[in-house]
């Protein structure tokens, strides 16, 4: 293929970047697609002319799609741990302006990254003729660990999230959590995740006792379970925080009906609130119903 009409095919390929922010790119029809494999298949085995490697490069080229998913899951990734402390997010998280799906991405990176461990554990055994595919390589395991040593534990992942938590509050100055309630940090109560912990010690590893003996929780002694209550004056001035916080994000009271809002670590049903205090709108005092009008709120 002439040069001129490569140049032309390349910028008529390329035009079109598919949405989702993973850079994958298309064509304007099917053609397209199989062109840009192509290029991709000699950019692989090393056969591209280098003036059409840049060539491709300016126009935006993304030579590996897998590559490009990775970039983008690694930067979310250095946001959340720097925002939470850790990079342990629950497969339902979401996070970025785009909503980037950190969670589910944590869950594949974790899931190749203990298939690594388990291989590599064989090799060094003897073992031979164990296939590399499904593994992370040393510089992304690196990127990883530079985030978050502990991204990838040996038990399940929301054992691991409290149990940093309540480490990080530990550490702090803070001391163990009594009743339930006490302390709710990024939507967990360390208090009822110990008392379940001390309830099924017997389940647990030797390296998980230690971990929590370290912190000083003592397998005999759990919190107390019973709710601490609030009052009324309390759980509105909680909930109309979280309106404010709504209100200031959004710019607008349209709340969904299952919107809940993180305050300070406690997960409240804003979208609950809301609509409940439509409903008893002539019930409320004027200072109630006034502090809700200044948020813009629908009657």
């Amino acid at each position: 293929m002439a040069a001129r009409e490569w140049q032309q095919r390349a910028a008529r390929a390329l035009h079109v970047r598919l949405p989702g922010g993973l850079g994958q790119q298309c064509g304007a029809s099917a053609g397209g697609q199989v062109w840009i494999a192509d290029q991709r298949r000699y950019y692989a085995a090393g056969t591209l002319d280098a003036k059409r490697v840049t060539t491709l490069e300016n126009l935006g080229m993304v030579w590996s799609v897998h590559a490009s998913a990775w970039d983008a899951g690694i930067d979310v990734a250095h946001d959340y741990a720097a925002v939470h402390g850790h990079f342990l997010p629950p497969t339902s998280a979401v996070w970025g302006g785009d909503g980037f799906p950190i969670g589910v991405w944590a869950k594949n990176q974790r899931a190749a990254g203990k298939k690594t461990r388990e291989h590599a554990t064989r090799r060094a055994a003897g073992e031979t003729g164990i296939s590399s595919a499904g593994e992370l390589s040393q510089s992304r395991l690196e990127a990883l660990e530079e985030i978050d040593p502990g991204w990838c534990p040996e038990w399940e992942i929301s054992w691991a999230r409290c149990h940093r938590l309540l480490l990080r509050h530990i550490q702090a100055g803070g001391t163990l959590p009594t009743k339930t309630g006490e302390l709710v940090v990024q939507g967990e109560d360390l208090a009822v995740w110990i008392a379940g912990q001390t309830a099924a010690w017997d389940k647990l590893t030797p390296a998980q006792h230690y971990l929590l003996e370290s912190l000083g929780v003592d397998p005999e002694q759990g919190p107390e379970l019973r709710p601490v209550r609030k009052s009324q004056d309390e759980l509105w001035d909680r909930n109309m925080t979280a309106a404010r916080q709504f209100h200031a994000r959004e710019g607008h009271l349209r709340v969904p009906r299952h919107q809940r809002e993180d305050v300070e670590g406690e997960l409240l049903g804003l979208g609950s609130f809301i609509a409940n205090a439509r409903r008893r709108a002539a019930k409320l005092s004027p200072e109630r119903r006034e502090a809700l009008s200044a948020l813009d709120m629908r009657w």
